[in-house]
């Protein structure tokens, strides 16, 4: 089932998720639907704030980057096969020099902005099985993780941007938060612009 994309200005966003068990209601459930609605509107990564829930959960699959001829055949393998479930996940190290990429939000449409991460991280996660891992991620497998980690934190992608960023795209923000912008997949907008 495809899920409502929480909008920016929704305040589950900006809340710190909270770490879950294996008797969590109805998880493999909400981890299907989570991934139908991702695949649904086109995503490499969601977070379960962005459907609404302040829990620790996300997912990443970065099959779609594997169209792109700037990767090497060997980053586009890795990134064809690379789809994953993180459950209470914490970044243990982020390492590296910082770089700039294109980042994007399916709760932020139509805004893209570079923003600059560290190039290699260590993660500690359970999978949907509750198996805890820790691994070494990097580049934009890295970079997707970081971005999905980030929402389970209370941070968007907007937040990192410089103050001189932030004030020219605060318009744009300021109509998806009031439910003005067309997009091509299911949204839920701040109580807010409900009253409209």
């Amino acid at each position: 089932m495809i899920l409502p994309i929480v909008a920016y200005g929704d305040a589950v966003l900006k809340r710190k998720a909270k770490e879950i068990d294996k008797d969590y209601p109805n998880l493999k459930e909400l981890v299907d639907n989570m991934y139908e609605t991702m695949y649904g509107a086109f995503g490499v990564g969601l977070a379960a704030p962005q459907v609404g829930l302040p829990i620790r959960l996300f997912l990443v699959d970065t099959s779609p980057f594997a169209e792109d001829d700037s990767f090497t055949e060997e980053e586009q393998e890795e990134l064809k096969k690379f789809k994953r479930t993180f459950i209470n996940a914490k970044i243990l190290e982020e390492h590296g020099d910082e770089w700039a990429f294109n980042e994007g939000c399916l709760s932020i449409p139509d805004v893209r902005e570079d923003v600059f991460r560290k190039p290699i991280i260590k993660v500690q996660y359970q999978d949907e099985n509750f198996v805890t891992h820790v691994e070494e991620f990097d580049g934009l497998i890295a970079r997707v993780i970081q971005h999905e980690y980030d929402h389970i934190e209370g941070i968007l992608f907007t937040d990192r941007l410089s103050s001189f960023k932030k004030r020219i795209i605060k318009g744009k923000l300021t109509n998806i938060s009031k439910g003005k912008i067309k997009i091509d997949y299911k949204m839920r907008f701040p109580i807010m612009s409900r009253k409209r």
